[in-house]
């Protein structure tokens, strides 16, 4: 918790200089429910804005089970090796009972969780559609601000998340397990027209390179009938191996070619702005959100809307009309 005398001047100033604990308190300003927090994390996002924007960012997503943990300790081991400064931001379902995170991304990342050019911030979903915390972005910032050059954003994966991710990134990599054939039906189209690459992990030695290799060829082909989202660029499916750092620097070279590629013909800036606006949005929610909870009287009156809404006594569209009507909407 953050003391009313904050200096926030100098929060930013260590902030800026790389300093880790001053990232990780920002973050927490970021992330707090307190109207005075959350006051003062935007007035530190927006000191710090001109900082920022200039990491490449990544959502990465895929199934639970698919190697996703694996797959980014072994490539954010192999970027910081490079010289990279690498975040993480890994977003935890979160427990129904206290919402805190549940997973512990820093247990399953061992190389990245005692590197000191990376950064690792497990963060509970919260409830927030799609498993993706509602501070990622402002997280996301503030890592750029203390000079993080890479952000890897991992995702649980499942409901709308894979969408929630693509709004906060500029490439999208979805992660697929080998032995694609009867399972291929089951992928949601939406995956597929949200990827940037596609990569089968798992490409083990001997049979499951064999299965990897024949999944790609079944990606392939599904990607083959259908439009890319950019005429610059067309998903790859590559093959690799998390588990045995295999195919990671050939799968970072296509996110530094499509970096380069959409950056020329001004598509990154583009998206980035197009986000910036859905941002916009997401956060006049969450005010709207805010006024729901956050009176002791709409808490009561919604309290009781609820009940009359289950008992029958009215329906669910005039409940909604009589929360609105309370906050004013």
């Amino acid at each position: 918790m953050a003391p009313p005398s904050l200096d926030l001047d100098r929060l930013r100033e260590r902030l800026l200089a790389g300093d880790r604990a001053a990232l990780a308190r920002a973050i927490t300003l970021a992330e707090s429910k307190r109207s005075d927090h959350r006051a003062l994390a935007r007035d530190l996002i927006d000191a710090v804005l001109p900082r920022t924007g200039n990491a490449i960012r990544v959502g990465i997503t895929g199934v639970p089970g698919v190697g996703k943990s694996t797959t980014i300790d072994a490539l954010g081991a192999n970027l910081t090796g490079a010289g990279h400064k690498v975040a993480v931001l890994a977003v935890d379902p979160s427990s129904t009972r206290t919402g805190g995170s549940i997973l512990g991304d820093k247990t399953r990342m061992a190389r990245l969780a005692t590197d000191p050019h990376a950064f690792i911030r497990p963060s509970p979903s919260s409830g927030t559609l799609g498993g993706v915390a509602a501070k990622t972005r402002e997280t996301m910032l503030l890592c750029e601000a203390a000079g993080f050059d890479v952000i890897l954003v991992e995702t649980v994966g499942v409901g709308q998340s894979e969408t929630a991710v693509a709004d906060l990134t500029d490439f999208f990599l979805v992660l697929m397990l080998p032995g694609a054939g009867d399972e291929l039906q089951g992928i949601k189209k939406g995956i597929l027209e949200l990827a940037d690459m596609i990569a089968v992990n798992k490409a083990d030695d001997g049979e499951g390179e064999r299965r990897a290799n024949a999944a790609a060829a079944e990606y392939r082909a599904a990607l083959h009938i259908m439009t890319p989202a950019s005429a610059t660029w067309t998903p790859p499916v590559v093959t690799i191996s998390g588990l045995n750092n295999r195919g990671l620097d050939a799968l970072w070279d296509r996110i530094v070619d499509h970096r380069e590629k959409l950056t020329a013909t001004g598509e990154i800036a583009e998206r980035r702005r197009e986000q910036d606006v859905k941002w916009m949005w997401a956060l006049v929610h969450e005010r709207l959100h805010q006024r729901l909870v956050g009176s002791a009287e709409v808490r009561r009156a919604t309290a009781q809307a609820e009940a009359e809404v289950a008992r029958g006594l009215h329906s669910p569209a005039a409940g909604a009309e009589a929360i609105a009507t309370l906050i004013g909407l």
